[in-house]
């Protein structure tokens, strides 16, 4: 890509693969990048003066500024670029909503369980609106093998979006475009942007196919071992992903445009592209811990979503709903009551005539409550 027109100041929020991907990714497309660690220990190293090494997609040795909190990363960013698993993403929505202001874009790489409306939400109590832009995948997709490292696998030709309030559509495509370049698809509001990630449905195939190799710390081709059975389980997941949107009217991509688009391969059966991955030298490394993001950040901010989206719809996600089940009895663990996003947004009492008009507006100034402002909600069921 060619150098930026003008130059912008980014703010990240995260400082795992994704984040020091997408950092190491602005550098080289000629904008500033500034990095926060919540806690502060994976950007030790990098505050410390060692700079941060690319390899793979993006190659070479990039010094991103270390920010020392929501506050200083807010203030000094014109873009904010939320980059770090779901569970972390109400945490740092409200560390960073007392600190934005006018002018400001908000990008969230990639999105989770409606955490744009929380956003808006919290902004919305201050009398601000922002453009909130939803990615349903991350522009790239890679590793970290260590504090100063990122591994870049893919950088993805194309990126499904949308921006919370629709009304700031335009300037929502125009940040993502100043920054990477003209890969990103415009989607039909929220929701579908909600159900165009599909790393929870791939990873829970994934994952609970080589649960023991996880477990046992192996170093595994994640591309290889989507085997032909592996493939058509990920397939079945997508037709009820499929069914939803259809319900709701939306337009999406499948599963194998996913892999075609994100990954270059030829469009094939699910597993025949992983090994096309594979064979290429693309295919990745699976998890090699069962505390992976692949299942507790996908399981209860993922999956639940769909699962509670196909009730909505009358689109009942059986294979998503027992995948959570099958993971919380593998872990000894209620993932149906680990999403705080939608404990937060009281999903359960609102109507889906309600829930479309919030994913296409967002919360008008002084629309503010919170899930513990409303009355006694009910729990989510975890049956």
């Amino acid at each position: 890509m060619a150098k930026a027109p003008h130059s912008l100041s980014v703010g990240i929020a995260g400082a795992g693969a994704i984040a020091y991907g997408a950092a190491a990714l602005l550098e080289q497309n000629g904008h500033k990048a500034a990095l926060w660690s919540p806690s502060g220990a994976r950007t030790e190293r990098l505050a410390a003066g060692e700079p941060l090494v690319a390899s793979g997609a993006v190659e070479g040795a990039f010094h991103p500024r270390i920010a020392t909190s929501a506050a200083d990363l807010a203030e000094k960013a014109e873009v904010i670029l939320i980059a770090l698993p779901g569970y972390g993403h109400k945490a740092v929505f409200d560390a960073l909503a007392p600190h934005l202001r006018a002018g400001q874009t908000v990008l969230i790489s990639s999105h989770a369980s409606l955490g744009a409306l929380y956003l808006s939400r919290l902004l919305a109590a201050r009398g601000l609106v922002l453009p909130i832009v939803a990615w349903g995948t991350t522009v790239t997709s890679g590793r970290q093998p260590s504090h100063v490292e990122a591994q870049v696998n893919t950088i993805r030709s194309k990126v499904d979006i949308c921006t919370l309030p629709e009304s700031l559509s335009a300037e929502g495509l125009a940040c993502c475009q100043v920054l990477f370049g003209d890969r990103f698809v415009e989607r039909d509001g929220l929701l579908a942007i909600t159900l165009s990630n599909l790393n929870p449905q791939n990873h829970m195939g994934i994952a609970l196919c080589n649960m023991t190799r996880m477990e046992h710390g192996e170093t595994w081709g994640q591309g290889l071992n989507v085997t032909p059975n592996v493939g058509r389980l990920l397939e079945a997941l997508d037709r009820e992903r499929l069914a939803i949107c259809e319900a709701l009217g939306l337009s999406v991509r499948t599963i194998f445009e996913h892999f075609h688009l994100s990954f270059h391969v030829p469009l094939n059966s699910v597993s025949a592209m992983n090994q096309e991955m594979h064979r290429e030298g693309r295919g990745g490394t699976g998890p090699a811990t069962a505390d992976s993001r692949y299942v507790t950040e996908d399981a209860p901010y993922g999956l639940l979503m769909t699962v509670k989206l196909g009730e909505l719809a009358g689109r009942p996600a059986t294979l998503h709903r027992a995948g959570i089940e099958i993971f919380s009895a593998l872990y000894g663990r209620d993932f149906f009551r680990e999403n705080q996003l939608l404990d937060a947004l009281a999903l359960a009492d609102m109507s889906l005539e309600e829930l479309k008009r919030l994913a296409r507006d967002g919360y008008p100034t002084g629309e503010t409550r919170l899930a513990e402002d409303r009355p006694q909600s009910r729990p989510q069921s975890a049956g």
